[in-house]
């Protein structure tokens, strides 16, 4: 677990462990490709056809760890285009109608008390299972200007019942400190916001951004906490795991939202390896997203029934905090999809079933009227015999 990937031979050390130089020499022809996988003429035909609608880069670094993976894809088959993306009879491009929910550029406000904002259309790679794919069109340019920044400012401030601000993109730390920070001390000197969050991939596509100088200035703005995504096992190396102990020590808690991919982590053995290797880097597991209906992404799609199996799967064969909540996200909120736990109920009280199959009856005290689950509401099977 946790392996030292070895760096290619031709580039310097220090430039490898430069962020920046990571950036700045990201992977984005079919050329540049070629020194990290074998590029056949049908794999390179298909990237120059899809190039032309959706953009696409890597950074060396998660190229890097393509060379290990040759025969599951899992690294590979995220961030590599195919002409797949080009054929798909049901996906559309803002499956949240995110764009209908924002009052103000980069808002999106679905719930009552917080909002996500985006703050950049810029990744360290672009994974071709996004679900902002269309900040990834050629041609497309959104509203991510400074006066943009300043209307969303202005919104968050006038707007009390905000108490929690999500920032992500693109990756909001895929910016120089200095610039991330203007934007934290901003939203943290409005009173009623009580809490940031970060929503970023770096930690497992580009480590090398969590520097000790990036950890010192984010731990000014406590309670700030981090998601990232880590989807494969493969992607929990040695560097990843230095960047997310460099978070955790500067006090921000950290959470993983992977996505369910069909071909790279659709079933129960490799996602159990996922979620405890990342819980050994101190990261918990927090959502398994269900790939949205979303355009250019029908390969990645699974039956919502393969990750209900995985769920089933992780829970009780491993450690209860690292089986994360499968989701669903819709226009109008996340939707937990869980498991059947509850077989029936009656007078006598609920009859539970257990990850190994085995049954319980726990005696249970009728709901209170009014309540979301009044007797009368529960959707569950009733045992005819007893509720008479």
């Amino acid at each position: 677990m946790f392996p030292q990937i070895d760096k290619p031979e031709n580039i310097n050390p220090k430039d490898w462990e430069d962020w920046q130089w990571q950036v700045k020499n990201s992977i984005s022809s079919v050329e540049e490709l070629a020194d990290y996988i074998e590029v056949d003429q049908k794999l390179a035909s298909e990237i120059e056809e899809t190039e032309a609608k959706y953009r696409w880069k890597i950074t060396p670094y998660f190229a890097n760890l393509m060379k290990r993976d040759k025969d599951s894809g899992g690294i590979r088959k995220q961030v590599v285009p195919t002409n797949r993306e080009l054929h798909d009879p049901v996906g559309v491009i803002d499956p949240l109608d995110e764009e209908k929910h924002s009052p103000a550029p980069g808002i999106i406000k679905v719930y009552p008390d917080r909002i996500a904002w985006c703050i950049s259309d810029n990744c360290a790679a672009l994974c071709r299972h996004c679900l902002r794919k269309r900040f990834m069109t050629a041609g497309e340019e959104g509203d991510f200007s400074r006066e943009g920044r300043q209307q969303a400012l202005e919104y968050i401030s006038q707007t009390p019942e905000i108490r929690d601000v999500l920032l992500t993109g693109g990756d909001p730390l895929l910016y120089p400190d200095s610039w991330l920070e203007d934007i934290l001390k901003q939203l943290t000197a409005i009173d009623h916001v009580e809490i940031v969050r970060i929503g970023s991939r770096v930690p497992s596509t580009l480590p090398q951004r969590i520097t000790p100088g990036l950890c010192t200035m984010l731990k000014k703005y406590h309670p700030l906490w981090l998601n990232t995504q880590f989807n494969h096992p493969l992607e929990l190396t040695a560097a990843a795991r230095k960047a997310c102990s460099r978070l955790a020590e500067a006090g921000i808690p950290l959470g993983n939202q992977s996505v369910l991919l069909k071909g790279i982590n659709d079933d129960p053995e490799t996602m159990k390896e996922l979620v405890q290797g990342l819980v050994a880097m101190r990261v918990r597991p927090y959502y398994i997203y269900q790939c949205q209906i979303l355009e250019g992404t029908e390969h990645f799609r699974t039956p919502i029934e393969d990750g209900i199996n995985i769920i089933y799967n992780l829970r009780g064969f491993t450690t209860g905090f690292s089986v994360p909540t499968y989701v669903l996200d819709t226009p109008v909120g996340k939707v937990p999809m869980n498991p059947e736990y509850v077989k029936l109920r009656d007078k006598e009280g609920v009859v539970f079933s257990n990850f190994l199959g085995k049954d319980w009856r726990e005696p249970n005290a009728a709901p209170k009227p009014g309540t979301k689950y009044e007797i009368d509401s529960w959707r569950l099977p009733f045992n005819e015999d007893l509720t008479d």
